[in-house]
C-alpha cells in the first residue's frame, strides 16, 4: 500500500445567492498561506487567523446557504490552503489519501472533526433547561414527594413525581423557577431562567413516576420541577452573518452578573421568530449617548445622538421564539446588559 500525492479538493461549488456579490473579504496583515489542522482547533480559531472578520468564513469558503446547515467536515491533519490565484481569497482543503490498487482511491479514517467553538464552554445550556416560558414552567413535572418524607435531597434518594409523559426520556434535569427575563426595550416578561439542580434516572413510569436523582448540584426539595435532557451536542455551528439586519440588546447575561467578558454566555431579545438561527454572529456594540450640542442656542437646544461604540462579537448557539443564547467571542471591553447586537 503505497501513499499518493495530496489532492486538493475545494469543500463545495460556487457560492449561491446567500452572501451578496463583490462583498469585499479583508485578510489579515500576517495571514499564513497554509493551516495544518490539529485537535483543539476551532472553525472560529483557524478563520481568525486568515480573516479579519471570522464571520466572513461561509463567503472564503464559497458555502450556500444548505452547506451551512450541512458542511463538509474539518478534521485534524488536514491541511488548509489559502488560494488567492483569482484575486480573490478562497479558502481549499487539501486531505490526504492512499491507494490499495490501481483506479481505487480510499480516504483514510480520520479522527473526530473538529468544532466550531469549544463545546464544553456551552455543553451545559445545550442539554439542560436554563429558559423556560410560563407556560413550560405550568406544565412541568413536578416532585411531590420523596422517599421516606426526605425533605432534602441527594444523589440516591427515590423521587415521586406527577405530570410525567406517556413515553417519557430516561434522564431527566432537575431545575427551580429562577429569575425573569424582560425584554431591555419593553420590560416585557419573555421567559425565565431555569436555575439548575441536578439530575434524575426514571425508574418506573405511572400517574406518579418514579426517579431517583444521580447527581445534586445544589440542594433539592420537593417541588421542584423537571425537564427532559436534550442532546444537542451533534449541532453544526458554521459562524456565518444574518441575511437581514437583525438589531436587538443583550437582556440577560448568565448567573445574573452585570458584565461579562469573552467566553462567556449571554442572553439576547432576539430569536428566531426575528429570523435568528444557530451560528449566526452578530457585533456587539455600546448604545451612543445623547448630549446637548454646545454649540446650540440655549433657548432652543438641540440634541446630538452620539454613533454606537463597537465592542465586539458574539455567536449565537441556541434559539428559542423570542430569545436565543449567544457565546461571546471577542470583545475589547466589558459588555453590559442592555449593549447593542446588530448584524455586522
Amino acid at each position: 500500500m503505497t501513499k499518493i500525492v495530496q489532492i486538493i479538493t475545494s469543500l463545495v461549488l460556487a457560492c449561491g445567492s446567500l452572501f451578496a456579490h463583490g462583498e469585499e473579504i479583508p485578510l489579515r496583515p500576517s495571514h499564513p498561506d497554509r493551516h495544518v489542522v490539529v485537535k483543539g482547533d476551532t472553525l472560529w480559531d483557524i478563520s481568525a487567523k486568515f480573516l479579519k472578520n471570522p464571520w466572513q468564513w461561509p463567503q472564503i469558503w464559497q458555502l450556500n446557504r444548505e452547506h451551512i446547515k450541512n458542511p463538509h467536515w474539518i478534521y485534524p491533519g488536514d491541511v488548509i490552503v489559502l488560494d488567492t490565484s483569482s484575486g480573490k481569497p478562497v479558502l481549499k482543503l487539501m486531505r490526504e489519501s492512499i491507494t490499495l490498487e490501481p483506479g481505487v482511491i480510499v480516504s483514510p479514517i480520520k479522527a473526530e472533526a473538529i468544532p466550531a467553538i469549544q463545546p464544553n464552554v456551552i455543553l451545559a445550556f445545550l442539554n439542560k433547561p436554563m429558559l423556560v416560558t410560563a407556560e413550560e414552567l405550568n406544565a412541568a413535572p413536578r416532585i411531590v414527594a420523596a422517599q421516606e418524607e426526605r425533605q432534602i435531597l441527594s444523589p440516591g434518594t427515590h423521587i415521586y413525581v406527577k405530570n410525567m409523559p406517556e413515553t417519557p426520556r430516561q434522564f431527566w434535569a432537575i431545575y427551580r423557577e429562577g429569575d425573569p427575563v424582560k425584554d431591555p426595550e419593553t420590560n416585557e416578561r419573555l421567559g425565565l431562567e431555569a436555575h439548575y439542580l441536578g439530575e434524575a434516572k426514571l425508574l418506573r413510569n405511572g400517574e406518579t413516576a418514579t426517579l431517583n436523582i444521580t447527581q445534586a448540584k445544589e440542594e433539592i426539595a420537593v417541588r421542584d420541577k423537571l425537564a427532559e435532557m436534550t442532546d444537542d451536542l451533534s449541532q453544526t455551528y458554521i459562524p456565518h452573518a444574518p441575511e437581514k439586519l437583525i438589531r436587538g440588546q443583550i437582556a440577560r447575561i448568565s448567573d445574573g452578573i452585570v458584565e461579562t467578558g469573552s467566553g462567556r454566555v449571554v442572553v439576547l431579545n432576539r430569536g428566531e421568530n426575528d429570523g435568528l438561527e444557530n451560528g449566526h454572529v452578530l457585533a456587539i456594540l455600546r448604545k451612543g449617548a445623547s448630549m446637548t450640542d454646545p454649540e446650540s442656542d440655549p433657548k432652543h437646544p438641540q440634541t446630538l445622538e452620539l454613533p454606537d461604540e463597537p465592542l465586539g462579537l458574539l455567536m449565537v448557539f441556541k434559539t428559542f421564539p423570542r430569545l436565543s443564547y449567544a457565546l461571546v467571542m471577542q470583545v475589547s471591553q466589558p459588555v453590559h446588559v442592555e449593549d447593542v447586537v446588530q448584524t455586522p
